[in-house]
């Protein structure tokens, strides 16, 4: 007689009830969307209005204007004539291969998805660094964040605010954020305790601490988690053109669904441009705030 399976001995949950529970949850959050969903999409109409806007003004404007600009912010962030001429190339050869409007439309997303994911992740991370309640709080979330499947951020989102950009930018901020978190947090707490003793022995305030002390030579590790987070929410741009982001990703997917080699290798390279664009510069500006940090302390 065959031994029993110590599984079969196992306490399991009756599938009528595990059905029931499903059941429960999803009328839960359906009945939440409709209640709260319009007072939800009014809260971020000025960022949809914010990104409509600043995705116009990069595809009305002159293509010759848009490239310098980006040149001279890279050159601004870099000082580098190097990096400018390679990032000049890269804009021309996307042009040239009649990619230029998607990469405007991928470029709008990803700056403000950044620029969100830093005004909410910096603080986030001071919090953290200052409080460990608010770290042994904070962490399992990211950890979350950081572990779930992408494409499992897509359905909550769209069950609530439809298909368009602004779940499409919530969406990949909530997949790009954790880095810049973790990494504020570390940084701020690898600061030398001797140095905040030197500080306040001075007379200086916990805020004159912060912003004069910690984040300055957290800075370096601020930054790697910035670059991180770019980098997150580029390889974040095919997965939200699922649910209506305009860009860079929706080719790539109509190349899987269609098996257009071509299309999809194309603008695969023009995502690697962009990312390659973001890290080079972000990690050049971040060496030379660190050399300048390093002249005045030298001082």
């Amino acid at each position: 007689m065959a031994e029993k399976s110590w599984l079969s001995e196992f306490p399991q949950m009756e599938r009528s009830d595990l059905v029931a529970i499903r059941k429960s949850l999803d009328a839960t959050y359906r009945d939440f969307s409709r209640e709260y969903g319009d007072m939800i999409e009014a809260f971020f109409e000025p960022l949809l209005t914010f990104l409509v806007w600043f995705e116009k003004l990069l595809l009305g404007a002159p293509w010759l204007v848009v490239l310098a600009a980006i040149a001279l912010l890279a050159y601004a962030a870099s000082r580098s004539w190097k990096l400018c001429v390679g990032v000049i190339a890269s804009l021309l050869l996307i042009g040239y291969f009649g990619m230029w409007e998607d990469t405007m439309r991928t470029l709008s997303i990803i700056t403000v998805c950044t620029l969100l994911a830093i005004a909410l992740g910096i603080p986030i991370g001071i919090g953290m660094a200052r409080s460990d309640r608010v770290q042994s709080t904070v962490t399992p979330a990211l950890d979350i964040m950081q572990t779930m499947p992408a494409f499992v951020y897509l359905i909550p989102v769209v069950m609530l605010l439809g298909i368009g950009k602004i779940p499409g930018v919530i969406a990949v901020v909530i997949y790009a954020i954790p880095p810049v978190i973790r990494l504020t947090n570390l940084g701020i707490r690898l600061v030398d305790p001797e140095v905040l003793e030197a500080a306040t022995a001075y007379g200086a305030s916990p805020r004159q601490r912060l912003f004069g002390v910690q984040l300055p030579l957290a800075m370096p590790t601020i930054m790697a988690g910035i670059n991180q987070t770019i980098m997150m929410a580029l390889a974040m741009v095919v997965i939200a053109s699922m649910i209506g982001v305009k860009g860079l990703g929706q080719p790539v997917l109509k190349s899987i669904t269609n098996q257009y080699f071509t299309l999809g290798l194309f603008n695969g390279l023009a995502i690697v441009a962009l990312a390659i664009i973001f890290d080079r510069v972000s990690q050049a500006y971040a060496k030379r705030a660190q050399r300048h940090l390093g002249g005045s302390h030298n001082a």
